[in-house]
């Protein structure tokens, strides 16, 4: 492979496109051995666990809400892991990437790179590389995330919709929740918000950025998907999420539901110190826990199974 060709087909027009609308390109990283899925089992091994999420699908539960539970590898080798995934219905995350494997880093500092998005108009900053690894069948409910977002397919198929960042596909208050439990679920979704959706079958080599805010829901196809997530901060959309934090703080605990978004000016500064200290307090990491606890861990005697921690040991 010639290791001085560029990863994608990005440009320098490429951000200004995907702020207005999804925008699918093209990449190499699929065919890199350094990506395999032996490769990808190599680095769940040696993952820390405080950098990865291992979510399972459950089943829908009371008024039609769906039931993820969060766990861990539960001693297994990333090998099984890697085989639990393909039998089950899970999702697992592996966080920062780049900070862990070099050539992860090499591939996130390219990509923006060749997209033009290191200095102005774009002038985006604290770029970050996850991996994806998921289930055949497995979905990823409606949600939106608060950075700028991208996705790169490696391996399977998989369908994303992606819906307009306005209501009523998004409000308001739906970021400001986001955004005080770090959990990106929870949005309202109704069937008929497909009517809207652009809908792409992503292939390995295929990759996507989209509008900042976006709602997407991913179905996969029916085989094993490894993707890499993309993503970025400028400094209007840290304003933007200091604002959602803020908003949501006066909102949740002081019953006031706020009118502005202003990302300068008084009112801007004054939200923008309401929600440093709500941070420093420990706001953030108590709601995080409440919102997702730690409760099962893979099972090693049945790939794709789980075991709940209170029926055994901690592992």
């Amino acid at each position: 492979m010639d290791s001085t060709a560029p990863f994608s087909s990005l440009s320098a027009q490429s951000p200004g496109q995907w702020q207005q609308a999804p925008l699918l390109f093209q990449h190499r990283l699929h065919t890199d051995p350094r990506l395999s899925k032996s490769a990808i089992a190599g680095l769940i091994g040696r993952y820390p666990r405080e950098k990865y999420s291992i979510v399972h699908m459950g089943e829908q539960g009371a008024n039609g809400k769906r039931v993820w539970r969060e766990g861990e590898f539960g001693g297994l080798d990333g090998e099984r892991v890697l085989d639990a995934i393909e039998q089950g219905r899970l999702w697992l995350n592996l966080r920062d990437g780049h900070e862990f494997d070099p050539f992860l880093g090499e591939v996130l500092g390219g990509l923006f790179a060749e997209a033009g998005a290191l200095a102005a108009p774009m002038s985006s900053y604290d770029h970050r590389l996850g991996v994806l690894v998921s289930s055949p069948g497995a979905q990823v409910y409606y949600h939106a995330d608060l950075p700028g977002q991208g996705l790169l397919q490696l391996h399977g198929r998989k369908r994303i919709y992606i819906y307009p960042p306005r209501l009523p596909f998004l409000s308001a208050e739906g970021l400001e929740n986001i955004a005080l439990s770090q959990l990106e679920v929870g949005l309202g979704y109704r069937p008929e918000f497909d009517s809207e959706a652009a809908v792409f079958d992503l292939e390995p080599g295929q990759g996507l950025f989209w509008p900042l805010n976006s709602p997407h829901r991913i179905e996969n196809h029916d085989s094993l998907n490894i993707s890499m997530t993309l993503e970025y901060w400028t400094q209007e959309i840290r304003r933007s999420h200091m604002i959602n934090m803020a908003n949501g703080i006066l909102r949740r605990w002081f019953g006031h539901a706020p009118r502005s978004r202003q990302l300068a000016g008084p009112s801007f500064y004054a939200k923008a110190a309401l929600q440093s200290l709500w941070r420093r307090g420990g706001g953030l990491n108590s709601l995080r826990r409440a919102a997702r606890p730690i409760d099962f861990r893979l099972d090693p005697e049945r790939p794709g199974r789980i075991v709940d921690l209170g029926d055994g040991p901690r592992m």
